[in-house]
């Protein structure tokens, strides 16, 4: 399983519309961002109480970027506009 696939599966899991998660990976020689966007009232469920889940995505997500020798940075992105 890809990074970007498990970050999908835990915040799918957290919010209350999970078709409106979208992850867009920018991938650098050894460094990889992640830009997650979900439905406007689902932002505070991604991030938690003080961040604890954001937190707690962000060490996995580091702790996966270890083990494969790159590094992986989780922007969560609260401001979407639509068409």
């Amino acid at each position: 399983m890809e990074v970007r696939e498990l970050v999908e599966v835990i915040v799918k899991a957290l919010v209350d519309r999970p078709d409106e998660v979208v992850i867009t990976e920018v991938s650098g020689a050894h460094s990889c961002v992640l830009e997650l966007q979900v439905a406007p009232g689902d932002v505070g469920k991604v991030i938690g109480k003080k961040g604890v889940h954001a937190d707690a995505i962000r060490r996995i997500v580091s702790a996966v970027g270890g083990k494969e020798k790159k590094r992986y940075v989780l922007e969560i992105i609260e401001d979407r506009h639509r068409d």
